[in-house]
């Protein structure tokens, strides 16, 4: 389970891995107060990629990035979209 430390690295990564299949992709966030650590799990069984962080302004990053996921996720042309990563 490879565990990205950059950002662009992790979306860029979780982007191809939703593109080529959708209907497998599954996206988790967790965080744990106690470590104040913020994690995002994008798997499809096969493979497993993890980003965490405990830095307040890559929390706006996972919150843009899952609200892209969530809207290709749900708009009924998700495979002719491709997402725009900043």
């Amino acid at each position: 389970m490879p565990q990205y430390q950059v950002w662009e690295e992790f979306s860029r990564a979780a982007e191809k891995l939703y593109l080529a299949d959708p209907m497998k992709v599954r996206v988790v966030l967790k965080y744990r107060h106690v470590d104040g650590n913020l994690c995002i799990k994008v798997t499809d069984n096969s493979a497993c990629l993890v980003y965490k962080t405990d830095q307040a302004q890559d929390v706006k990053k996972i919150e843009k990035f899952h609200s892209q996921l969530m809207r290709l996720m749900v708009s009924k042309e998700s495979r002719n979209v491709i997402m725009e990563s900043e």
